[in-house]
C-alpha cells in the first residue's frame, strides 16, 4: 500500500508500466481501485500509469476542509512533483474530469493531452442540476428504488442530502469488496464534499464555463448516449477549443461505463492518445507558454 507525502498529507497511489506518463483521476466517492479493475491492465502496457486516491477518499488522508476542485488540482500538482511525473496525459472520470480541467487551467504546462470521461462540471453547472426538471433526477431515484427495494417519498425525490444517505444502505456492487456494506463515514464525506458545490458555494472561481475556452490542450470528451450529464458534455464540446467528442452507446449504469464497458473507452483513448510523442505539449506549448509567461 504505497503512500507518499504531499504538502503535509499522505496520498495512497500506485504506479505501473513503462513509457509516457498517464495519470488517472477517479470521481467523487470512488478510489483508484476502479481503474485497476478495468483499464490499468491494458494501459500499463503502453504507459507509466499513475493512479491515486483523492484526499478524503480511499486510503488517502481526509482533512476536514479543502475539497474544491482547486484544492484537488493542487494535490495533483504536488503528487506529480513528488513522483517526478513530467508533462502527462491526464484522464478524469466524472468529478475527476472536473479536477483535470481545473488542473489544466492552473498548471497548463504540466498537461499534454486530456481525456474526460463523463465530465460532470458539478460546480460550474450547479444551477442546472438543482432544477427539479434536471434529467438526472428520474434516473437517480429509479436506480435507488431498485437497489433498496422501496419507493422514495415524493417530497424526497429532489432532496440530494436524503438520496445520498440512502447509498449507505446499498452493498458495494463491484470489485473484491462486492457484497459488503459501505463505509458510512465515507458516504457522509462524499455528502460534505458535494453539498458546497451543489449549493453554489464552491467560489474559488478558476473553473467556470467561460474559463474552459482557455484550455488549449487536445481533449477527448467521452459521454454515454443516455448520460445524465449531457449538459456538461455539450458544454465542454462547445467551449474547449481542441475538443474531440465521442458518444458511446447507452449503458445500464449510464455514468459508469468505465466499469460496465471499459473496452469502449480504451478503444477511443487508443485512437486519440499519442504515446510516441515527446512530452512537448503536442503542438500547444507555444500558446500555453505565452499565456503563462
Amino acid at each position: 500500500m504505497p503512500k507518499i507525502r504531499v504538502d503535509g498529507r499522505n496520498f495512497h497511489y500506485w504506479q505501473s508500466g513503462q513509457g509516457p506518463d498517464l495519470v488517472l483521476v477517479h470521481g467523487l466517492g470512488g478510489n483508484l481501485a476502479g481503474w485497476h479493475l478495468t483499464m490499468v491492465p491494458e494501459l500499463q502496457q503502453h504507459y507509466r500509469v499513475t493512479t491515486y486516491d483523492l484526499r478524503g477518499h480511499g486510503r488517502s488522508d481526509a482533512p476536514r476542509a479543502g475539497y474544491t476542485t482547486g484544492d484537488m488540482a493542487e494535490d495533483l500538482r504536488g503528487l506529480m512533483d513528488a513522483l517526478h511525473v513530467g508533462p502527462a496525459r491526464i484522464v478524469g472520470h466524472s468529478w475527476g474530469a472536473d479536477i483535470v480541467l481545473h488542473f489544466a487551467l492552473l498548471h497548463p504546462a504540466r498537461v499534454s493531452q486530456i481525456v474526460l470521461i463523463e465530465a460532470a462540471l458539478l460546480a460550474p453547472l450547479a444551477d442546472l442540476y438543482r432544477k427539479q426538471d434536471w434529467e438526472g433526477w428520474p434516473y437517480v431515484t429509479r436506480t435507488l428504488e431498485q437497489l433498496i427495494g422501496a419507493p422514495i417519498p415524493e417530497d424526497k425525490r429532489h432532496d440530494l442530502d436524503y438520496l445520498i444517505r440512502l447509498i449507505i444502505e446499498i452493498p458495494i456492487m463491484y470489485g473484491p469488496a462486492k457484497g459488503r456494506m459501505r463505509d458510512e463515514e465515507a458516504v457522509l464525506r462524499v455528502l460534505e464534499v458535494l453539498m458546497p458545490m451543489w449549493n453554489g458555494d464552491d467560489t474559488r472561481g478558476e473553473l467556470t464555463v467561460d474559463s474552459l475556452a482557455r484550455i488549449l490542450h487536445p481533449t477527448l470528451a467521452i459521454s454515454e448516449a443516455n448520460s445524465v450529464f449531457r449538459g456538461a458534455f455539450e458544454t465542454v464540446q462547445d467551449r474547449l477549443p481542441r475538443c474531440t467528442p465521442a458518444v458511446l452507446p447507452g449503458g445500464k449504469l449510464k455514468h459508469f461505463t468505465g466499469l460496465e464497458h471499459p473496452e469502449l473507452i480504451l478503444e477511443h483513448m487508443k485512437a486519440f492518445l499519442q504515446p510516441e510523442a515527446a512530452p512537448s505539449l503536442l503542438g500547444v506549448s507555444d500558446d500555453i507558454e505565452e499565456r503563462i509567461s
